[in-house]
């Protein structure tokens, strides 16, 4: 992993390497496949989903970098709700497959049952032991677009609709404050009582 630290004047120090380097290395690192973390110089926070994203939305035009500045709005619209719905379409279409499967399983197993190549009760067993593979493949499935989702929404840092309601009612809130703190100070130099 290359732990990088941005210094208040923009400079990237890969600590791994020992050395500055460029937003392009930077890039280049990325797209190697190199894990890295970037980290605030000053307050130790962690910029690393925040500079990806200014790397992506500046590789426009390049090979292989094209990122359109719609996808970018929309993903930064929808928020977490884009890749959720992403990965509900996903978990949905491995879901449709299965079914397909285990019908095309029942149909073969009929098939050997009619060609009595296998009894009932063995086709029955068998058809059960396959289906409960499928089972098995359909959690961990599951289980593994959960938890990636949980990972790339940790990573992409986006509020979520709800998130962004509950702040413009904090910030609406702050404001009446502010309005109402302006106008007793307001009263205060007149040598009035507020209203």
């Amino acid at each position: 992993m290359h732990s990088i630290k941005k210094y208040a004047n923009r400079k990237l120090y890969d600590t791994t390497d020992k050395k500055y380097i460029s937003r392009t290395h930077l890039s280049k690192l990325i797209k190697q496949g190199q894990d890295i973390k970037i980290i605030d110089n000053e307050t130790g926070e962690d910029l690393t989903a925040s500079i990806v994203s200014s790397l992506i939305a500046t590789t426009k035009g390049k090979a292989g970098g094209t990122v359109s500045s719609g996808v970018l709005i929309q993903l930064f619209r929808k928020g977490s709700n884009a890749v959720t719905d992403y990965a509900k379409r996903y978990v949905s279409l491995w879901q449709r497959s299965f079914v397909m499967a285990e019908e095309e399983i029942d149909n073969m197993v009929k098939g050997l049952v009619r060609n009595k190549e296998i009894s009932t009760s063995e086709g029955n067993r068998l058809k059960q032991e396959i289906i409960g593979f499928t089972s098995a493949i359909k959690s961990w499935i599951s289980d593994t677009i959960d938890r990636r989702l949980k990972e790339v929404l940790s990573v992409t840092n986006l509020a979520t609709k709800d998130q962004v309601s509950e702040l413009s009612a904090r910030i609406n809130i702050l404001e009446k404050k502010l309005k109402q703190f302006e106008t007793i100070k307001l009263s205060a130099k007149k040598g009035t009582k507020p209203e």
